[in-house]
């Protein structure tokens, strides 16, 4: 999978932060590739059953690997979602360099009910305590609609602890400037 992201994490970090707090807009997340996020789009790489045939959210999309994941591993529809508006020119980016198409859809989707879909996929999204609470909410419900939900986490203070067994684990290498360590155990898990 070829993804357009940052080379460079503090440099582009603080080049942006002045812009991005005078504009009131959140820092630049999609120009990473979150571990959470990579233990997601390697499980549906590996057990493409998962998504194939199937209408596919990524949420928190970021710069779209999951979505890319799911389109590769042979989902019907692919939908890409962030509140970020500088997340959709990211995911087409990448969405084109890996030849799939994901369709987007933009906001915030937990103002409302989940869309019509068959599975949701997240990366990374328990990392605030409020954050973290409004999207097990939302997953929840969408749970009980029938949607099946994977939520991947590389030991965020705010993951569910639930107890239940994840699907998988898996070493990711990162960056020590953004994650503070050279690799992070990402687990995931069917909600």
């Amino acid at each position: 999978m070829q993804l357009w992201l940052a080379d460079e994490i503090t440099p582009i970090w603080t080049a942006t932060e002045a812009d991005f707090e005078r504009d009131g807009l959140d820092p630049p997340f999609w120009a990473f590739a979150w571990a959470g996020g990579q233990a997601v789009a390697r499980l549906v790489l590996e057990r493409p059953a998962i998504v194939a045939g199937q209408r596919v959210l990524d949420i928190a999309a970021g710069s779209g690997m999951i979505a890319i994941a799911a389109a590769r591993a042979g989902a019907a529809q692919v939908l890409a979602n962030d509140i970020d508006p500088v997340s959709e020119a990211a995911v087409a980016l990448n969405a084109h360099a890996n030849g799939v198409d994901v369709a987007w859809l933009g906001g915030n989707l937990l103002d409302q009910p989940p869309p019509d879909v068959d599975v949701i996929l997240a990366g990374d999204i328990f990392y605030q305590k409020q954050m973290a609470e409004q999207f097990l909410g939302w997953l929840g419900t969408a749970a009980a609609r029938g949607i099946r939900v994977y939520a991947g986490d590389p030991g965020r203070a705010y993951a569910p602890q639930n107890g239940a067994p994840p699907l998988a684990e898996y070493d990711i290498l990162t960056s020590p400037d953004l994650e503070g360590v050279p690799l992070r155990r990402a687990r995931v898990w069917q909600l």
